[in-house]
């Protein structure tokens, strides 16, 4: 079979585009580039689940500056993966063509549980060997997944549709924060994750590990406005939806950390976050610097080995 110096992944979340692009050597993967752009597909919903014409408009910009970083390379080195709301945009089928025109690469929708499955993949490759089993957490824009594994295979993976971009937009939609509004949405949360919440408690884990934006977010603010010294704890969320409340709107935040481009979506992220901490009695949660992006790599690179990590990597 034949191998690639190069790999290149193209994630499609429902807030951000990213692509990472990384030189292999060996079992290992080395990055080269790293392209963020957030494109905030989700916010382009209409109520009857439309992307709307200016969702798609950023997004066919976004893809065609991706598809000129990726030319030169080979396509058996490239995948492209679209998440949670490719999955539930009715005109999904008449948008991703046109994606895939602007890229230059086709591009596959993934479910649920595949997208659980490679983001797990990628966050553990970044941690430190253990034979513990861990909890892994992503918030994206549109879902947030949940999976608990051991070293490089997971044994639960779920997906629930809940995401900083969709919260942010039924709760907050005016970008007020109220403690009626962030209460309804860490009550929303908790409801979501208590479907999970008895069989994920009963599986058990030694060490949650919070990834992708959402996550990385909440520790900075945490961590630059001393509200905690150890990734995301309880006692930093309750400093933090002080300050929510405190500020009352998105746009008059002003904490140490918080980047522009989160501002409008941070309220949601927050509410779902404190909402899985108090169902699943999370007290603190590390956070992980890798995501999907690194697991569609290694998840090629296993191919290009005759090492498939689709089979390595099988939830029980």
């Amino acid at each position: 079979m034949k191998t690639y110096d190069t790999l290149a992944a193209v994630d499609l979340g429902s807030n951000s585009f990213r692509l990472e692009v990384a030189r292999v050597s060996g079992d290992q993967i080395y990055p080269l580039d790293s392209l963020k752009e957030t494109v905030r597909l989700a916010g382009g919903l209409t109520d009857d689940k439309q992307l709307d014409e200016a969702a798609q408009t950023r997004a066919l910009a976004c893809l065609h500056r991706f598809g000129e970083r990726l030319r030169g390379l080979s396509p058996e080195a490239i995948r492209c993966v679209g998440t949670s709301t490719l999955r539930v945009a009715k005109n999904a089928n008449e948008f991703i063509p046109k994606a895939e025109i602007a890229l230059g690469h086709p591009i596959e929708v993934v479910a649920g549980r595949e997208e659980a499955r490679l983001i797990y993949l990628g966050v553990a490759h970044s941690l430190p060997v253990s034979t513990d089993r861990r909890l892994v957490v992503d918030i994206g824009g549109g879902s947030t997944e949940f999976i608990i594994g051991q070293g490089l295979k997971p044994h639960e993976r779920e997906s629930l549709h809940m995401g900083c971009v969709n919260f942010s937009r039924r709760f907050f939609p005016d970008g007020v924060i109220d403690q009626a509004s962030l209460g309804a949405a860490e009550v929303a949360a908790r409801v979501e994750v208590e479907r999970i919440a008895r069989e994920f408690s009963r599986v058990g884990w030694k060490q949650a590990v919070g990834s992708s934006g959402t996550a990385r977010a909440l520790r900075t603010l945490l961590e630059q406005n001393g509200w905690s010294t150890n990734g995301i704890t309880v006692d930093g969320l309750d400093r933090l939806r002080a300050q929510l409340l405190k500020a009352g709107h998105a746009d008059m935040l002003a904490l140490n950390g918080l980047a522009r481009d989160r501002r409008p979506v941070i309220a949601g992220g927050f509410a779902i976050m404190a909402g899985l901490f108090a169902e699943l009695g999370i007290e603190q949660m590390d956070v992980a610097e890798t995501a999907m992006r690194e697991g569609i790599l290694y998840d090629l690179l296993g191919r290009f080995h005759e090492h498939d990590m689709r089979e390595a990597t099988v939830g029980e």
